[in-house]
């Protein structure tokens, strides 16, 4: 069968290389293992290990070959999207535009297996609009990535950045929402990282999402096309309290209405939340991943085939739904049946 990966990181070495070079925060170092570890700022006390399977993208697909079926990707940023906006305007600029060119390149070299999307800086607003229109016009790049907050900042629905909303509705360019570890990594910190990746994470993706909804951006663009990773935070669970406490809003619709508009993934390492994610957005509005390489994709794929779906449905969520909602080119092959 096909599968086209929704949730996928693969991240250009070079990147890391030149941030081993900086002088102050943020900045990495060598871990000696082929890898790096990566200081988000003075202080902090989570660090972000990236071992080297991040880097070797053709090591990703020769693993996701082991799965026996068509395996594409499309490949998005991760917790490191905030990196970006925490650097002086200027250099999130020129590391933005690093980072797309190598996607792009990626891209020319695995055509039609790999997809790729763009890094975006947010600290200012006419430089996000300008690596955007690069991005999207010269590169060819098929989506945008937003973190869960600009630096410390945690107001990604300012009002000084609805050009930039506005623009990404016109050109139709998803928006692509993943957690950092800005904001809740150094309350959260202990039990090596346990509580902020299993609990901080969600906490920054469920309230990034809610300032979306709250602001208004989803009413004053309707088209605005945004994906919640991690089967939408903790938002579909508690979508009720959306409805009985955004009253304070004043949005002309219930919250839960703005947020059934998005999309999401599977990542969610139990068959219950990957089932209940497809109940509450609905079978057109779920796209499969598996957060690789965070997460073993065998198991992801053992927990997806565990819920009972029609062959359709499978099909949809597999690879019909992304390639419907990104306008993905796929070579025709021969398929097995799903």
């Amino acid at each position: 069968m096909e599968i086209i990966e929704s949730h996928f990181h693969w991240w250009p070495r070079s990147v890391f290389e030149d941030l081993c070079k900086r002088k102050g925060y943020p900045r990495a170092e060598h871990d000696g293992n082929g890898g790096y570890n990566y200081y988000r700022a003075p202080g902090c006390t989570y660090v972000l290990a990236v071992p080297p399977v991040w880097y070797d993208l053709d090591g990703h697909f020769s693993y996701m070959d082991t799965l026996g079926h068509q395996v594409s990707a499309l490949g998005s940023i991760g917790p490191f999207s905030v990196h970006f906006s925490d650097v002086p305007a200027a250099e999130g600029r020129e590391a933005a535009i690093q980072w797309n060119e190598e996607m792009a390149a990626a891209v020319r070299s695995h055509p039609g297996r790999f997809w790729a999307t763009a890094a975006v800086p947010l600290t200012d607003t006419d430089v996000a609009m300008e690596v955007l229109e690069d991005a999207v016009g010269r590169l060819g790049l098929l989506g945008v990535n937003i973190p869960g907050s600009i630096g410390d900042d945690p107001d990604i629905a300012a009002p000084r950045l609805e050009p930039f909303y506005a623009r990404c509705e016109q050109l139709g360019i998803p928006l692509f929402m993943h957690p950092t570890d800005a904001l809740f990594a150094d309350p959260l910190v202990g039990y090596g990282g346990a509580l902020h990746r299993s609990v901080g994470r969600i906490m920054e993706a469920t309230v990034a999402t809610s300032r979306l909804i709250f602001s208004g951006i989803m009413e004053r663009y309707p088209n605005l096309k945004v994906v919640v990773s991690h089967t939408g935070g903790a938002l579909p669970y508690q979508a009720g309290r959306l409805d009985k406490n955004g009253t304070g809003a004043k949005l002309p619709e219930l919250p839960s209405t703005y947020l059934k508009r998005m999309y999401t993934d599977m990542v969610s390492p139990h068959t219950a939340g990957m089932r209940f994610a497809i109940e509450y957005f609905g079978v057109d509005q779920v796209m499969y991943g598996t957060d690789y390489p965070c997460w073993d994709s065998h198991q992801a794929l053992k927990l997806f085939e565990a819920i009972d779906l029609s062959p359709q449905d499978k099909e949809k969520i597999l690879s019909g739904n992304i390639k419907r909602f990104m306008k993905l080119e796929t070579p025709a092959k021969e398929l097995s049946p799903v």
